[in-house]
């Protein structure tokens, strides 16, 4: 008789990698969405400066008129690489759960979840600036990158119990981080994001 358990291993190994990937689709799909979020108020604050706008050329508050950042191509550029890192994000995401356990497919999966979620803090770090939350939060998001990637190579293949175990921490690391710089809320589920169409490349990535 097969032993009933003899998948368990598999399936174990399947939650961890399962809760890394989507916990970096979620890191990618909230800095997507924080991006967004802060575009469009930048936006309504360019529409709306002249009328808010004192002789001296601040708003009525004091402050300086305009937003923090200039709207413009440049913010263009970095929402669409923002929302393009967050849907491959997703996609690794999907093929995992549509998938049955294999530790180093669902590893690889983890690491192009990482990998994008790194990309989309690349962008969120240059729509906020310099400021020490938003490096700090994007050099932990590098970090899990990295740390997946060895998860999943050769030396770990998924199935490495100490390089598992470290992408799981600087994964952690990184989802503290991205609260810490706002860009995401604690607690805060997988927000809405469309997988678009799967492309050969990125199922030539995942290596599925």
């Amino acid at each position: 008789m097969s032993d009933p358990k003899g998948n368990e291993p598999e399936q174990t190994l399947r939650s961890s990698h399962a809760t890394r990937t989507r916990s970096a689709a979620s890191r990618a799909a909230a800095i997507c969405h924080y991006i967004e979020r802060h575009g469009s108020a930048e936006k309504h604050e360019a529409g709306t400066a002249e009328d808010g706008t004192t002789e001296d050329g601040t708003t009525e508050d004091g402050t300086a008129a305009g937003g923090p950042a200039e709207v413009g191509p440049a913010a263009k550029e970095i929402a669409w690489k923002a929302a393009h890192a967050a849907r491959v994000a997703a996609q690794a995401f999907a093929v995992l759960s549509e998938s049955a356990p294999a530790p180093a497919a669902d590893s690889r999966c983890a690491r192009n979840a990482a990998a994008s979620a790194a990309q989309a803090a690349q962008m969120g770090q240059l729509h906020d600036g310099d400021g020490e939350l938003a490096v700090a939060a994007c050099r932990a998001a590098v970090h899990a990158s990295r740390a997946a990637a060895e998860a999943a190579g050769a030396q770990g293949l998924g199935v490495n119990e100490t390089l598992n175990a470290s992408a799981d921490a600087a994964e952690a690391a990184a989802v503290t981080a991205a609260e810490e710089a706002g860009w995401m809320r604690p607690g805060q589920d997988l927000p809405q994001m469309s997988t678009g169409v799967r492309s050969p490349e990125i199922m030539s990535m995942l290596h599925l």
